[in-house]
């Protein structure tokens, strides 16, 4: 293998949920909700789901009633989300270099699901994004969560090795606190910036989800 190769293909065997999918769509579908247009007295949006992965969470959120286009790099990914989820429109293509002919006019809302912890550069993520939001539309981003007080308790409870998946090819390279996403995405013009936490005791979440306006085009 190619170990100097900053892209790493997933392989995905089913279309079934991913297990983070339990603790973070309850906030998710939340936070979109809170996030999207209203029309006729009902939350209405066009979404872009990046990195969608076999697509059951574009699968779950098409079926609250929005219109979701996902875009996976892997290929199995993108078979297993089409043959799977026909609701859903899903396009191949890499993160870091989003086609934008295929996926068309702008949306109301992007979101990145448990995403951004895998790329050597999470900033590319927020600035396409961006290009593809509608004025004053929003970005929401889910992550593992870090804090003072969890990474403590991983040093404390020798938890601190199986929780950074040193071993495992690909994945997790970037760790993100609130402090240092809310940084990221003030230096991308982004702004009224709000978390929600999922998973867990108060401090100790699982996940964060952070939703972010995009007030300047991309």
């Amino acid at each position: 293998m190619d170990t100097t190769n900053n892209k790493y293909q997933y392989l995905y065997q089913d279309s079934n949920k991913i297990h983070h999918h339990a603790y973070i769509i309850p906030h998710l579908i939340k936070m979109i909700s809170e996030s999207a247009p209203v029309v006729e007295n009902k939350p209405k949006a066009r979404i872009l789901d990046i990195g969608c992965g076999n697509g059951s969470l574009s699968n779950l959120i098409a079926q609250c009633g929005y219109e979701v286009v996902g875009v996976e790099e892997s290929e199995s990914g993108v078979k297993l989300a089409r043959d799977a989820f026909p609701n859903c429109r899903f396009i191949q293509g890499s993160i870091y270099n989003l086609p934008y002919g295929e996926i068309g006019e702008n949306f109301d809302i992007v979101i990145a699901a448990e995403v951004i912890e895998h790329l050597f550069f999470p900033k590319q993520l927020v600035i396409n994004a961006k290009k593809y939001l509608k004025p004053n539309g929003s970005l929401i981003l889910t992550t593992p969560y870090h804090g003072y007080i969890k990474n403590i308790i991983l040093a404390l409870s020798g938890k601190m090795d199986q929780h950074f998946t040193a071993l495992w090819d690909g994945g997790h390279i970037k760790f993100f606190s609130v402090a240092t996403m809310t940084n990221l995405l003030q230096l991308e013009g982004y702004t009224d910036i709000k978390f929600q936490f999922a998973g867990r005791l108060p401090y100790l979440w699982k996940s964060m989800l952070c939703c972010a306006t995009s007030t300047q085009p991309g």
